[in-house]
């Protein structure tokens, strides 16, 4: 990114250039479509000038939804890791004055120390009148009140810190949650899904366990969008992300891939085996009849695609997406809410 794009006159031309993408797509003029159209025209970050592309070249158009996913793919996370380092950057200082309070107490404490050990040979002497005598004990007796004092206060000084450690404990794993989390469906985000996948491949490949993919769309959802608005839209996509992690095994993983489209990475499970557990899922969301929520009115059921690969020897992560991506296109070309898988080309429809 050129800063000088972002300032005088041809930062305010641009910026122009942008609200004027913004305004012709008809979307929302939000900060988010001001950022994301000041990207695509500069191509400052990488693949959403891609993304965007192929959205418009699919659709013909884009809207809100689509541009709240790219937003949350290409930027979000920059947010998320500021609060990170911020955060950490607290805790840092949190954790450092509480380690200066503790070597100053125990500064205090030796020599607390050393003046109870001057104290007891001056009596071991055995050589004090009652005056010295005295004077010793008021010198004690001092010494140990501050000593009482200086432990209240340092007692009190580490139980702030603990409890500030812990609320920065729990916003660091706040943080750490919403990064990897899809804000609308509360499953896994793009860059969550991503990095598992990457993962799980490597960890298949080198325990030699069969790993399956399927990829998963909403049919006809942009046309019930458009009928009934993106609230209600927005409360199908809930139902369906939610009806996958409810059907799915303690450790696959439902993401969001994008859109109305999810995908759900099945580790120690074959294509073959997929198919079945796909065929629940289904038959669950095609047997739910949904009521809208604002007017208790009846939206019917909708019903989804599903296409299942297995990883194979000598796969890429994206060689593996795409076979997994072709068998939902397969699904689609079948006339949908139906179950496609690779190799066999199992397939059960409806």
């Amino acid at each position: 990114m050129n800063v000088g794009d972002l300032s005088g006159e041809k930062g305010r031309n641009n910026g122009i250039l942008a609200v004027s993408d913004v305004i012709d797509h008809k979307l929302p003029i939000t900060p988010q479509n001001y950022e994301i159209w000041l990207h695509y025209q500069h191509n400052w970050t990488p693949g959403l000038r891609e993304d965007l592309d192929q959205e418009l070249q699919a659709h013909g158009s884009i809207d809100e939804r689509a541009t709240e996913s790219l937003y949350e793919k290409y930027f979000s996370h920059s947010r998320l890791n500021n609060e990170v380092v911020e955060t950490g950057a607290r805790l840092a200082e949190e954790l450092a004055g509480a380690l200066a309070t503790l070597r100053a107490a125990g500064q205090k404490t030796e020599l607390f120390s050393e003046n109870l050990d001057d104290a007891a040979k001056a009596l071991d002497t055995g050589r004090l009148d009652s005056g010295q005598l005295m004077s010793l004990i008021t010198s004690l007796s001092s010494a140990t009140k501050a000593m009482a004092q200086e432990n209240e206060e340092l007692s009190k000084r580490l139980e702030t810190s603990s409890s500030e450690v812990e609320e920065l404990r729990f916003h660091l794993q706040k943080v750490r949650t919403e990064s990897l989390t899809d804000s609308l469906t509360n499953v896994a985000n793009r860059k969550h899904f991503d990095d598992t996948l990457r993962f799980r491949v490597n960890e298949a490949e080198k325990l030699e366990y069969p790993l399956a993919l399927a990829m998963c769309d909403i049919d006809f959802f942009k046309q019930f969008n458009d009928t009934w608005g993106h609230q209600t839209g927005d409360q199908v996509i809930r139902f369906v992300a939610g009806t996958l992690q409810k059907m799915c095994l303690k450790d696959h993983l439902v993401a969001r891939y994008g859109g109305e489209e999810f995908a759900i990475i099945m580790p120690r499970v074959t294509a073959h085996q997929a198919v079945a557990m796909l065929e629940r899922m289904r038959r669950a969301i095609e047997a739910k009849q949904l009521k809208r929520k604002s007017t208790d009115e009846n939206l019917g059921s909708v019903t989804v695609s599903f296409g299942v690969a297995d990883l194979q020897p000598g796969n890429s992560v994206s060689e593996f997406l795409r076979r997994a991506d072709m068998m939902l296109y397969e699904s689609k070309r079948a006339g949908r809410n139906c179950v496609t898988a690779a190799q066999a080309k199992t397939h059960i429809a409806a």
